[in-house]
């Protein structure tokens, strides 16, 4: 099994197998992305290239060089699933959380919990992305300011749900997808464009934080934005709301 340590990367650990697994998600995911993901998650993968490809699973220390170097970002490397209000200080902080191992051969399609080519190759790509990094950063801090608040970091949980993790886009009247449960799955990427009860509605933000949503059910409705900087608008308005 994979490399699995709570403060860092043992990149020695990883098994032959592990590297098989990588380049079998990555291979795919790469080709099943470049005709429907967003031109940003485009241009910030290849920026990345070769520290995330499909040769080798990617090695954190050369990540985060080139995460701090764009705009001050850096993997926290964590067990598992984090409380709510640490994530969203690791946020704040300007920093994303990320497992080091990876699923078996037997689970390419279908994971309940979020491993290395989730929070790597889901995640990681657009943080060199100025305006969607800032994005994550200031749900972070509204996360911290309002930790003690149960409604609204409900609300903020939807609102990171719909955009991070299952964002979709509108570009030249085509919907594009950049969330990272989308992006990480092969099966997501092909569901949204080719199951015919699927959803694509516009991004209203009354309607994103009144719906619900559970997660080990694959998503039937998405919200699409025009463009990254309509989510600092989000966060413009949520600011004004609550303050």
């Amino acid at each position: 099994m994979s490399a699995t340590i709570n403060d860092s990367q043992n990149y020695a650990a990883y098994t032959t197998t592990d590297y098989d697994v990588w380049q079998k998600l990555a291979g795919r995911q790469i080709s099943a992305l470049e005709e429907v993901a967003c031109r940003e998650y485009l241009d910030c993968l290849t920026a990345l290239h070769p520290v995330i490809a499909p040769a080798a699973p990617p090695k954190f220390t050369e990540l985060n060089q080139q995460l701090r170097a764009g705009h001050g970002w850096s993997i926290k490397v964590v067990p598992g699933f984090l409380p709510v209000d640490e994530f969203f200080g690791l946020l704040a902080g300007r920093r994303f959380c990320s497992s080091t191992w990876l699923r078996g051969m037997n689970q390419l399609d279908y994971l309940e919990e979020p491993d290395m080519f989730h929070d790597i190759f889901g995640h990681i790509p657009l943080y060199l992305n100025k305006d969607y990094a800032t994005f994550a950063e200031r749900l972070g801090k509204l996360g911290v300011k309002y930790a003690s608040d149960e409604e609204k970091i409900t609300q903020l949980q939807r609102l990171y749900w719909f955009t991070i993790e299952f964002g979709v886009m509108r570009q030249n009247g085509e919907v594009k997808v950049y969330g990272a449960g989308i992006c990480s799955s092969f099966s997501e990427t092909r569901h949204i464009f080719e199951d015919p009860k699927v959803e694509v509605v516009p991004f209203v933000l009354d309607d994103v934080l009144a719906q619900d949503f559970v997660v080990t059910e694959i998503q039937m409705k998405y919200f699409a934005i025009m463009d990254f900087s309509e989510l600092w608008a989000v966060v413009d308005e949520l600011e004004a709301r609550w303050a």
